[in-house]
């Protein structure tokens, strides 16, 4: 199933969203439990979001069987002062039997999609996907199977890194240069999620906070 997160979900309008200009912009402070800013896009059944303590903290917990549901929010981040992008995340298994680059393996056991709207020009949005991916190599990007417009990223693979937490930084506004040749100046929303609908598998994901940072 087709698995646009955003362009399902809204078109984001600049009315809708606030411009975040701080040193630090929270995205999900999921360690404090809140998920009140965020709104839920389903594909196809329901992967399961709850919040769980791993390590002293609470995370967030996403449970999906033969589902697919991801969580976004919209918010208008300024990527010439905060451009860094950092999570943290986990996961115990990866799904097997898959190629990610075509529409019945379009299933990984975590990613996190960072947008840029065409706004009324819906056409012209434009995601980044970052995954877990289960069989590609670190490092590999592809275009989505469904939209050309969405670019995945592979920061983990397989289980080397498995069942334990990692975290990430990335620069998205490099990344979108090299990934689309542009040179955006603002983001306009962030999702996760985990998703087992194609291959009808089970997977199981761990979110920390989500922030952007000035480096």
């Amino acid at each position: 199933m087709k698995h646009n997160i955003i362009l399902g979900a809204a078109l984001l309008t600049a009315s809708a969203l606030s411009i975040a200009a701080d040193d630090e912009v929270i995205i999900g402070r999921f360690s404090a439990g809140d998920l009140r800013d965020w709104q839920t896009k389903s594909f196809k059944g329901e992967t399961r979001y709850t919040f769980d303590e791993q390590n002293g903290r609470q995370v967030l917990f996403a449970d999906s069987q033969g589902a697919a549901s991801g969580l976004y929010r919209e918010i208008r981040i300024n990527l010439q002062r905060t451009p860094w992008l950092n999570w943290s995340w986990r996961v115990d298994q990866v799904l097997s039997g898959l190629d990610e680059r075509s529409k019945p393996g379009d299933d990984y056991p975590a990613r996190v999609y960072v947008v840029a709207s065409g706004g009324a020009a819906f056409w012209k949005t434009r995601s980044l996907i970052y995954v877990w991916s289960s069989h590609q190599p670190v490092g590999a990007t592809w275009h989505n199977a469904f939209t050309s417009n969405a670019r995945a990223i592979a920061l983990r693979s397989g289980t080397e890194d498995a069942g334990r937490w990692v975290s990430e930084k990335r620069n998205i506004r490099a990344d979108f240069r090299q990934l689309f040749g542009e040179d955006l100046d603002d983001i306009d929303a962030v999702a996760l999620m985990t998703d087992t609908d194609n291959s009808g598998q089970s997977a199981t994901a761990w979110y920390g906070d989500i922030y952007f940072t000035v480096r």
